[in-house]
């Protein structure tokens, strides 16, 4: 295609994010398939003192690559950006970003959402198998005593037959049950929109949330923050799982009552794997730093580091979609957002 027919397309995110997400390789395929600057990378979409050549790109722009960082796109951004078309979103979650007037316009909106869930789903894997082989208590135990473990001390642990309660069949949810199937675990499905036999597909048992929390040794959250999974797991819920249990939150803190769930940990009956929490960070004075049944990790479980080019890449595969007239494989539909992250 001649370069002047190439969709005109615009960066919007943090500039720090860009060299990750597109390395050489990736933005030399951008720069066959869309007219982009690699130098402009826009974070404000109606500062009257722009640089008047960023004012000049968004009036062409008919493609937004948005990333974090990324101002929120609303009403002030179509009036910026009028050619506008499509965004494709180097990252996760869209909730935050879209605004109701770029839906309304009929503006096409993609993420990379897919790509973000592996990690999450490795990590929460990995904490799983750990979790399993009670490795905290232990790790803890041994820096302490410098002893190998008894066989008591040891026979309770151990991962074949170990009962795993997924909270939410999302993007997430489904990799980790894709990445559960090669152990010997029992998995339990908490999602209301899965029936039995999705769930049966998933390879994981659907119950109800109570019967989830009861019957599972490891339970691992991968719902949506929206109003209707706000504090799901509260005081009275929390008190369903068995003593020694271990929850993961690689999700959203908000989805758990962290003042239930601070007390639960500071008595010692619950262990957390958390990389989420309520407020995040948590306080200086927060116990979870400092409790030897918590492991407690810095918002890490996501895309970071080399990670992050396969998020550029899913939009470089999206942006040459596009160029060629092919549906989107990532689209992000209006309607989903009610019960999707």
């Amino acid at each position: 295609m001649p370069s002047a027919q190439l969709p005109r397309a615009v960066f919007a995110m943090d500039p720090v994010h860009l060299p990750l997400l597109f390395p050489a390789p990736l933005m030399d395929r951008l720069q066959r398939t869309a007219r982009i600057d690699p130098a402009l990378v826009v974070r404000d979409f109606t500062d009257p003192a722009a640089d008047p050549a960023v004012a000049a790109a968004l009036a062409d722009a008919e493609v937004l690559i948005t990333g974090w960082g990324c101002p929120h796109l609303d009403a002030d951004t179509l009036a910026a950006t009028p050619r506008l078309r499509a965004v494709l979103h180097a990252a996760g979650s869209v909730r935050s970003l879209v605004g109701e007037a770029v839906w309304d316009h009929g503006t096409t909106v993609s993420s990379a959402v897919t790509g973000n869930a592996l990690p999450v789903a490795e990590y929460t894997l990995a904490m799983i198998l750990l979790a399993g082989k009670d490795a905290f208590t232990h790790r803890e135990r041994f820096r302490a005593t410098h002893a190998q473990p008894t066989s008591a001390e040891t026979a309770a642990i151990g991962n074949v037959g170990r009962r795993v309660g997924v909270i939410g069949a999302s993007r997430v949810g489904r990799r980790l049950l894709e990445l559960l199937r090669p152990h010997d675990f029992q998995v339990l499905l908490h999602d209301p929109y899965v029936d039995a036999a999705e769930a049966a597909a998933l390879g994981a048992e659907p119950v109800s949330l109570e019967d989830l929390l009861r019957r599972s040794d490891i339970v691992s959250l991968h719902a949506p923050d929206i109003p209707e999974t706000h504090h799901m797991l509260d005081r009275p819920r929390l008190a369903l799982i068995r003593d020694g249990g271990v929850l993961i939150n690689t999700s959203r803190g908000a989805l758990v009552d962290h003042e239930a769930l601070t007390g639960e940990l500071v008595s010692g009956r619950l262990h957390a794997v958390l990389d989420v929490t309520e407020p995040e960070p948590l306080p200086a004075d927060s116990p979870l730093y400092t409790l030897p049944n918590v492991f407690l990790t810095p918002h890490i479980a996501g895309s970071l580091g080399n990670e992050l080019e396969r998020l550029g890449q899913i939009v470089v595969e999206e942006l040459e979609r596009l160029a060629g007239g092919v549906g989107l494989v990532h689209e992000v539909r209006h309607a989903d957002l009610a019960r999707v992250a």
